[in-house]
């Protein structure tokens, strides 16, 4: 007689829990489509309230306000929305790496500028025909030095001694006028000039200061503009399917499950993040090396190899050594003489150049070394803000982007319903996205885009570490080092050896119905369930019943 009480409240139990936090009354649609219309999408169709959520792929399938077709669109504008937000972070990297690399190189092109304009200036007056009739040949330093600091493949020290050799010959023909000197007898010259020393030690000086400073101004700038190029590559990688999925369901289901003003929770935001961005995170060890190696060579730049003192005073050492040719010329002319033989007596008679001496000009340098402290000042601090940037980036969209709620909420949303996200936050990186509970990641397929691009960030370094010790180092396209990188010598993760040759994450973006989820997936797991709960509470409620009747 008491199987009624027992059995019916057992049955109220059971059949319970099936609507959720819905209420018993189906509740309004009203701010789904609010939404939905914000989107650009048509309301036809779209429920004024909830219905049954059977349908549903990816968002838990309890009570909706969501269709099939409502679904499928969230999740491509959720795609679109995430990567949007992944190429707005990544400008703003880029921003700040070339707004270093052009105040660095407006502020280098500037030196050389000034050096050269003070030579045009001075040596006129200064040397006469020994400069007007020589121009070209400092003029064609000047250009030589802007081609390598661009980034031409010149050997720079080759470049200079030509200049040397070439300065030589014609200023040693013009103070010897009276003589008929041939192509022959130069040669016989230039070789004894190292002997002679006609410059004094001002060519092997300025080469060895010139070359190191020269050296790390490219590598520097060139640093800045890698670093930004690696940024706008990677912010343009698409997300996988299984992403698409993932940032759909934390953005968007809330909104199909009628709790619009529900945030997600913040440890919920950051695994699916961290698994969609896992591969970006790999990037961090040769980004923050690439940093770290900007701040060595901006250090060099400002110190032992001071671009201001070098670069800003290139003219006032040309004058040094010309001078010292001038002083020195009767017992440079006897050695050469000594060495070579008596060049023949010129029909032409002697020149009056000796007679048109001018008066030395004194040449000064303008330092602009307060200038280039705030400028190294700045770019280090920018550089250290920068270091992190990659496994940073979720949390910082977690929290700006997605807006995400509190570690301690426990009234967020959890993927399922408002409440506490328990799992443990995963760690940064491909390797560690084995376990992520809201992502399906596979970690034997590195994304090829970024593994090349930490490739790119490997040679700048070694770019840098050359630099940053003086040694020329050779500046080809960048696209040239990869040639090849496919071979898989370049990842330096103990995954990489598993890879295949394609990655999802790489494929151009597609607009796409969304495919049936499999059985092992995590997705409305608790709605599929609910029939096979109701049933086993049945079966206790009949043992129950039967245990009372005896």
């Amino acid at each position: 007689m008491r199987f009624f009480p027992w059995g019916f409240w057992l049955l109220c139990v059971a059949s319970g829990p099936a609507r959720g936090d819905s209420g018993s009354k189906a509740r309004s649609c009203a701010e789904v489509r609010q939404l939905y219309g914000a989107k650009g999408f048509s309301l036809s169709g779209v429920p004024q309230a909830e219905i049954s959520g059977e349908h549903l792929r990816i968002c838990p399938q309890g009570y909706t306000c969501c269709t099939s077709e409502m679904e499928e669109n969230f999740a491509n504008k959720s795609r679109s929305e995430f990567e949007a937000m992944m190429k707005e972070a990544g400008r703003s990297v880029q921003t700040t790496l070339t707004a270093q690399h052009r105040s660095f190189d407006s502020y280098f092109q500037d030196l050389l500028n000034k050096s050269e304009k003070a030579l045009y200036d001075a040596f006129p007056s200064m040397y006469g025909e020994l400069y007007t009739q020589n121009m070209k040949v400092f003029k064609d330093l000047y250009s030589e030095l802007r081609r390598y600091y661009r980034g031409s493949n010149i050997n720079l020290e080759e470049a200079l001694n030509e200049f040397w050799t070439r300065l030589l010959e014609r200023l040693f023909k013009l103070m010897n006028p009276q003589y008929h000197i041939t192509d022959e007898y130069l040669d016989c010259m230039v070789k004894h000039a190292e002997q002679h020393k006609p410059f004094g030690e001002v060519p092997r000086d300025l080469k060895v200061k010139a070359t190191r400073a020269f050296i790390a101004a490219r590598s520097y700038a060139q640093g800045f503009l890698v670093g930004s190029d690696v940024v706008r590559k990677v912010s343009q990688v698409s997300l996988s399917h299984e992403c698409t999925r993932a940032i759909m369901k934390l953005m968007y289901c809330p909104h199909c499950r009628g709790m619009s003003s529900v945030k997600p929770c913040n440890n919920y935001c950051l695994n699916v993040v961290k698994g969609c961005l896992a591969n970006q995170a790999d990037l961090n060890t040769e980004w923050k090396y690439l940093m770290d190696s900007l701040v060595v060579v901006a250090d060099r730049i400002d110190g032992p190899y001071n671009v201001d003192t070098v670069i800003g005073t290139i003219h006032m050492r040309i004058a040094e050594a010309i001078s010292n040719l001038q002083e020195n010329k009767d017992s440079i002319t006897a050695k050469v003489f000594q060495g070579c033989g008596n060049p023949k007596i010129s029909t032409k008679g002697s020149s009056s150049e000796d007679k048109k001496r001018r008066g030395k000009v004194a040449l000064e340098a303008k330092s602009s070394a307060q200038a280039l402290e705030m400028l190294v000042l700045d770019a280090k601090g920018n550089l250290t803000a920068l270091k992190t940037y990659w496994i940073t980036l979720p949390g910082s969209l977690c929290s700006k982007k997605v807006m995400a709620s509190s570690a301690a909420d426990n009234k967020c949303w959890n993927g399922m319903t408002k409440g506490s996200y328990l799992p443990e936050v995963m760690g940064d990186g491909l390797a560690n996205q084995i376990n992520n509970p809201e992502v399906e990641v596979d970690i034997t397929k590195p994304d090829m885009t970024i593994r090349q691009q930490i490739m790119q960030l490997k040679i700048m370094t070694n770019r840098l570490g050359n630099a940053n010790i003086g040694n020329d180092v050779d500046f080809q396209d960048a696209s040239d080092d990869m040639s090849g990188s496919g071979s898989g010598d370049s990842c330096p993760d103990d995954v990489c050896g598993k890879r295949l040759s394609k990655s999802p994450s790489t494929r151009q973006p597609e607009t796409h119905a969304i495919p049936k989820q499999s059985g092992h997936g995590i997705n409305g797991a608790s709605s599929r369930s609910l029939p096979s709960a109701f049933l086993l509470l049945l079966s206790v409620a009949f043992i129950a019943a039967q245990h009372l009747w005896r």
